[in-house]
């Protein structure tokens, strides 16, 4: 499979849900290949059964894949390393602490890996205790700097900042831009985003100076009947990316 991805070609790359292979042949034609296409580990049995279909996923869409966790779920954390190192995909989510051993599995620097972080009601601070059992400890809270200086130390390429309620913690992902940006790391807003906020909060990003931006757009443009994301609004979320981009 290649890692050389059109979307490392602009600093705007969206993140969506694929509710089937067809769909997600749609929504990689809508975005006209500047985006990577979630699926998720969580419906699957076991990591065979999600290698061989994840594996027909990536065909139909330039191996723009990223591997999800769901919902952040941190007991997926071995899986995605497992799915990810069978499947080179472009892109795997992870909790904070699996950061290094998907990489480490991987056997290459390209694919994007990021580190899930969240919230904790300080600017300036995030909470890194995210795997599956540090998130049943007491909350790991360090600076954002400390947090971007771990990941990077691990291998990982990107913050994941989750879930952010949509503008409810705007103020401190402004924080968490900034940091970014000055320790020259890639930045993935998650949690509530709609076709309502989507240019708020990434503007935020942008402004701060983040060379790269992966801005996960979820249920807000899934279709409830269907379970698909809705294709017209993944061309309108690319219409808004270049506006912002112009």
């Amino acid at each position: 499979m290649t890692l050389t991805p059109k979307f490392y070609q602009d600093r705007i790359c969206l993140n969506v849900l694929a509710g089937s292979k067809a769909n997600a042949r749609e929504i990689w034609q809508a975005a006209e290949g500047y985006v990577l296409v979630g699926v998720l580990s969580k419906n699957y049995a076991s990591v065979p059964d999600a290698v061989a279909d994840m594996r027909e996923y990536a065909a139909l869409i330039d191996n723009a894949l990223s591997v999800g966790l769901g919902a952040g779920d941190p007991n997926q954390s071995a899986m995605v390393s497992e799915i990810s190192a069978a499947l080179q995909p472009q892109h795997v989510n992870q909790v904070f602490t699996g950061v290094a051993a998907s990489r480490a599995l991987l056997g290459q620097s390209q694919t994007v890996v990021n580190g899930l972080v969240s919230p904790t009601g300080e600017v300036g601070k995030v909470k890194i205790s995210t795997g599956p059992r540090s998130s049943r400890q007491a909350d790991g809270i360090v600076p954002v700097a400390t947090a971007i200086a771990m990941l990077q130390d691990m291998g990982g390429s990107s913050v994941k900042y989750f879930p952010m309620g949509g503008l409810a913690a705007i103020d401190e992902f402004s924080a968490v831009a900034e940091a970014c940006a000055k320790q020259d790391f890639w930045l993935e807003p998650t949690g509530g985003i709609d076709l309502h906020n989507y240019e708020a909060i990434v503007r935020v990003a942008l402004d701060a100076g983040v060379s790269k931006i992966i801005p996960h757009v979820y249920s807000s443009i899934i279709d409830k009947a269907s379970g698909d994301t809705r294709p017209d609004d993944v061309r309108e979320l690319l219409a808004m990316t270049r506006r912002l981009l112009a």
